[in-house]
């Protein structure tokens, strides 16, 4: 049993003061707030335009051709967020398509996910292109309007520290951000598979499962991740009563499967936000499956511990293997606490402590 299962050190850290220079706030609570505060930020920066059509790159005959061979005309706008211009044929001025640009702020353009900016891909007018990984990641603190964030908090904050709890601050960060990262990827493998169902098939081609939708619609939202945790929870406490929209009462396990099975049908049959219920989805997948197998957390960040100079791994390979902090002075500090309190440690004992419960 490690020191920090034994019953009188979780009695001394539930009522005793919280050292300082110790962060009070949770995990759960970090990842509300900076959703939060790029919601905010969002709303004061400038607009950048995101191309979410390409005529050109839809055209097969026209693939083969470099930028040089167009012309483009004036950039027209067509309601508040969009702009549109034609494109033509230098040679002949013969229009043969648009493109369709989308104005998103500075954070959302850089951040947001879709296929066209994931995939890599050469195009003779725009050369090599996609590729852009780290959108996995940043479109999770994206949110398309103020609902949208308030819904996926709100699921955070209840159902987020049951699971907070289980796995421990470093690992819940690691599942929550690959629940949203396996979202990500389920929606770019039924959107390409769509895309090239229709490129091999004709664009009237529909296969059941497959996302048709333009490569470059914007994903955005921590929905993928807070899938996950609601089905880490689902497993976690099962017969938990929640409140279906604060009204309708339920167990936790048939809230999450069957916000799973409304996911299931809305992707088969097409329905609308088909995308964003792929991407629940896929939370939801790795959710089932991280929180059943989370000693794979443990070695991904032993693995990447080696980069982090807060972590085990890191601290150990830096002295040769040695732990500094010694066991026994570690239960002669807790036994202290147990006798005298916490307030009766010296600045030694508490670094000792402090060291003992990260590991070193």
């Amino acid at each position: 049993m490690g020191f920090a299962d034994r019953d009188y050190l979780r009695d001394a850290q539930r009522s005793a003061p919280r050292p300082s220079g110790m962060s009070a706030w949770s995990v759960t609570t970090w990842i509300i707030v900076v959703c939060c505060a790029v919601f905010v930020l969002d709303g004061f920066l400038p607009r950048a335009r995101i191309m979410i059509q390409n005529d050109l790159e839809a055209n097969p005959a026209l693939r083969e051709l470099r930028e040089e061979n167009f012309a483009f005309g004036p950039l027209e706008r067509r309601g508040p967020y969009e702009v549109h211009r034609l494109v033509f044929l230098k040679q002949t001025g013969q229009p043969v398509g648009q493109q369709i640009f989308a104005e998103a702020p500075l954070l959302k353009s850089w951040l947001q996910f879709s296929t066209g900016s994931a995939l890599i891909y050469f195009s003779p007018s725009t050369g090599l292109t996609g590729g852009e990984v780290w959108r996995f990641l940043g479109f999770q603190f994206l949110h398309a309007d103020l609902s949208h964030l308030m819904f996926n908090m709100i699921g955070l904050y209840f159902f987020g520290p049951i699971v907070e709890r289980y796995l421990g601050g470093k690992r819940y960060l690691a599942f929550y951000l690959l629940c949203g990262a396996c979202g990500a990827f389920l929606y770019l493998l039924l959107n390409a598979g769509g895309i090239a169902a229709s490129m091999m098939f004709g664009p009237d081609f529909r296969i059941p499962g497959l996302l048709f939708n333009n490569p470059f619609t914007p994903l955005v939202g921590a929905s993928a991740g807070v899938f996950g945790v609601i089905m880490a929870g689902a497993f976690l406490v099962p017969n938990l009563q929640v409140l279906l929209f604060f009204v309708l009462p339920m167990r936790l396990a048939t809230l999450a499967y069957a916000l799973v099975a409304v996911a299931i049908v809305t992707i088969l049959m097409q329905g609308r936000n088909a995308g964003g219920e792929a991407a629940h989805l896929g939370g939801a997948i790795a959710g089932f499956y991280l929180v059943r197998h989370h000693h794979l957390l443990h070695d991904l960040l032993d693995k990447l511990g080696r980069f982090d100079p807060s972590s085990d791994q890191f601290f150990l390979r830096r002295h040769g293997g040695r732990r500094p902090t010694d066991l026994a002075e570690v239960d002669r500090v807790l036994d202290k606490i147990q006798r005298s309190g916490l307030a009766s440690l010296s600045e030694r004992e508490r670094k000792v402590l402090r060291n003992a419960s990260r590991g070193r």
